[in-house]
């Protein structure tokens, strides 16, 4: 009996084994839905911390000047032709946007012609000379997103420079620029090469042109503009005639000789040219006032994070609790320059003037987001408006064609 019970036992599980085959699970991928965790836990933590933050907000120091009289309307300005104002987006590069649109406008100038020219192809071939120099010194150049207005044509000059049309330099759904993880990949490859001496410039110069291709793209070595095909440099030569050696940079500091050219000493002037004109700041403000005044734009570069800049006019002045203007010279601008309270942080695109009710006013195009106040539809949208004292004060380089100088100060920098 008990045999028999254990034969049927013994087919009973070979017949389920037979009956019941292997199913093989399927993947598929859907959305994460509804997760306590992130939805409600995390969600109502950082909404505290927000109220913790908001509650310490960091307070600043500025003017006010609600119920001045200011000419912040853009139709109360001189200005000469130039590109409307476009953002930088996240990007450490005003100095790019601000020399370019610059050149712009000389090209207009010069030649008539309306060109829109790529701002992110001298980003990309400055970033990758800052590679060059951090392996020949061995680490101890700067890598960072800064530089200075004559980074643009020493660039163009090596590289040439293409239309903004043929390299955007970003996504074309993104809507704005943003460096931020681009440049932070690039800064922690090169901290492994600094950390393993891996000193290899071929290496190194080609793993930063594989990043920034996968964030920006390839750019461009051959192209076609009204229907002849350029290379960069003929770009520059053939259809922008832009004379790069016809440009020049001033600037005003007590620490060194006038009229000579010495190094302009701030962190972005990372390569250390010496090539800056320094006259004495009456001079300085002369040479400007020419350049504004008689048809040309500036390159200017200075000091944005101060309490005489107000973000809701877009006007920026010297106030009295920082120095009456009447003791604005030499001796104060340089006094806050090496005790750095006046520092090179923003690069802007000087586009016109005016003289408002007896003191001199400029017309500032920016891509900062400090000038997008209001309206974006404003005319005023993506502009500053600076009161003389303030460039005198605080505005402490500037690129100019030379022909906007005075003869008889061309004549002592033996331009």
């Amino acid at each position: 009996m008990k045999r028999i019970i254990l034969l049927f036992t013994v087919i009973g599980l070979l017949s389920t084994g037979y009956a019941q085959q292997p199913k093989n699970d399927v993947l598929k991928f859907q959305k994460p839905g509804y997760s306590y965790y992130r939805d409600v836990i995390m969600k109502q933590i950082k909404e505290y911390y927000a109220k913790q933050e908001q509650k310490h907000e960091r307070q600043y120091p500025t003017v006010d000047l609600s119920g001045y009289d200011l000419p912040n309307k853009k139709n109360l300005y001189k200005y000469y032709w130039h590109n409307p104002p476009i953002s930088q987006g996240n990007t450490g590069t005003c100095w790019d946007f601000s020399t370019t649109s610059f050149f712009e406008s000389e090209v207009y100038r010069l030649y008539g012609k309306h060109v829109k020219l790529s701002e992110m192809w001298t980003a990309y071939w400055e970033y990758v000379e800052k590679a060059r120099e951090f392996v020949r010194t061995r680490g101890k150049s700067l890598f960072e997103e800064g530089s200075e207005s004559n980074a643009v044509t020493r660039i163009w000059v090596k590289y040439g420079v293409v239309p903004e049309s043929v390299y955007i330099g970003k996504p074309k759904d993104m809507p704005f620029y943003d460096h931020s993880k681009m440049v932070r990949e690039m800064k922690d490859f090169l901290k492994g090469v600094k950390k393993n001496n891996l000193w290899n410039e071929h290496f190194v110069v080609m793993t930063i042109r594989q990043i920034m291709n996968k964030y920006m793209g390839e750019p461009p070595q051959k192209f076609t503009v009204d229907g002849k095909e350029y290379i960069p440099k003929t770009y520059l030569k053939d259809y922008l005639k832009l004379k790069l050696d016809d440009y020049v940079d001033i600037m005003s500091l007590k620490q060194f000789p006038y009229w000579t050219q010495d190094e302009y000493p701030v962190p972005d002037n990372w390569w250390h040219d010496k090539s800056y004109y320094n006259v004495p700041l009456d001079v300085y403000m002369e040479i400007l006032n020419n350049a504004i005044k008689n048809g040309y734009t500036v390159v200017i570069g200075g000091d944005v994070s101060e309490p005489g800049f107000d973000r809701n006019t877009q006007c920026a002045i010297v106030p009295t609790f920082d120095i009456p203007g009447q003791y604005i010279d030499e001796n104060a601008r340089q006094f806050r320059f090496s005790n750095h309270t006046t520092t090179d942080d923003h690069g802007m695109h000087l586009v016109g003037w005016t003289n408002y009710k007896g003191t001199i006013w400029y017309l500032i195009k920016d891509s900062g987001s400090g000038s997008r106040y209001g309206d974006p539809k404003a005319p005023e949208f993506g502009y500053y408006f600076f009161r003389e004292d303030y460039m005198k004060l605080k505005i402490m380089d500037f690129m100019v064609h030379k022909d906007a100088i005075p003869k008889q100060y061309r004549k002592k920098m033996g331009l």
